[in-house]
């Protein structure tokens, strides 16, 4: 079963420092510190530099965890351990209920010293277990991981991509079906059984003629200047390949943008639900004036420094 989270792999590493932040940074300075950050190390800007290559893969792993609410609690509080929280807290509920589970922090103390065991396979195997009681509750997940990149038209709609990845030894290919609205610091995970785990973390490669930020989408559409004095329409291209007119209010300016509610990216995990799309305004001068054209032009002159 494929499903799609944001949390991915990071070992002993401080997901603060490499964004350049503290602890106590709010939800604004973390996107914005990602942000700053991306742009420097993205591959695009660096190509052929692995050193930058890897930076931003670093950079992507620490705002995925840091800007997603419940994995950010997570690791504040377990660190490098923030992805097994649920089971170490499962594994602390049942410690008070069972013969075996033992905690500095209980009542009559820790007969071990400080440290604590969940159960009586954690005890086994931090004492050591000479008779391999413990073995059959330790089953050690295999974990393996690899990065994949899709388009943004590939984000927007969904898509299935092969990827490599090298499991006990073997490399074997996977087919992995990538979901509407993902984006940069998106993981797939795939769990073909109980003791594997598969991660294929998500890079979006840039486009030529959209700017994503969250879900919105941003572009530019070419207008005649007339039609940004007097008011007319703008024809510009949705990234799914339709093609809209916008209507352009008179007395636009340079840049000015308008919105189309609803024409931007998917949602993750609610592809019914979309961003916005926003179409900047750029006027076209002519490159050729008629006589007449450039005598009108003159006159508009002559009136306005009669009002000035």
């Amino acid at each position: 079963m494929i499903v799609y989270s944001k949390q991915r792999r990071f070992h002993m590493a401080d997901y603060y420092s490499t964004l350049g932040v503290n602890k106590n940074a709010s939800d604004k300075d973390i996107r914005q510190a990602f942000r700053k950050a991306a742009r420097k190390f993205h591959p695009d800007l660096n190509p052929g530099d692995k050193d930058a290559e890897a930076r931003f893969k670093e950079i992507n792993e620490a705002y995925g965890v840091l800007s997603d609410g419940d994995s950010r609690k997570k690791y504040d509080r377990y660190g490098d351990r923030w992805k097994h929280a649920d089971q170490i807290e499962e594994q602390s509920r049942r410690a008070r209920s069972s013969p075996f589970g033992w905690s500095s922090h209980g009542q009559g103390g820790n007969p071990f010293g400080q440290e604590t065991y969940t159960d009586l396979g954690d005890f086994l195997g931090a004492r050591g277990d000479p008779f391999g009681l413990g073995r059959s509750r330790r089953r050690s997940r295999i974990r393996s991981e690899t990065s994949v990149e899709v388009s943004l038209e590939d984000a927007f709609t969904g898509t299935t991509v092969v990827a490599t990845l090298t499991v006990s030894g073997r490399a074997r290919r996977y087919e992995v079906n990538i979901p509407p609205g993902v984006d940069n610091g998106s993981t797939v995970r795939i769990t073909p059984n109980d003791v594997t785990e598969l991660m294929f973390n998500v890079t979006v490669t840039p486009h030529t003629g959209f700017t994503r930020r969250g879900d919105n989408l941003y572009t530019e559409a070419k207008i005649p200047f007339e039609d940004v004095i007097l008011g007319g329409e703008a024809e510009t291209t949705t990234l799914d390949g339709r093609r809209i007119r916008v209507r352009v209010p008179a007395n636009s300016q340079n840049g000015q943008s308008i919105r189309l509610r609803g024409q931007g990216m998917p949602k993750l995990g609610s592809p019914d639900t979309r961003g916005d799309l926003f179409v900047a305004l750029r006027p076209e001068l002519p490159t050729e004036l008629t006589d007449e054209m450039t005598e009108l032009i003159l006159k508009i002159k002559e009136l306005r420094s009669e009002d000035e």
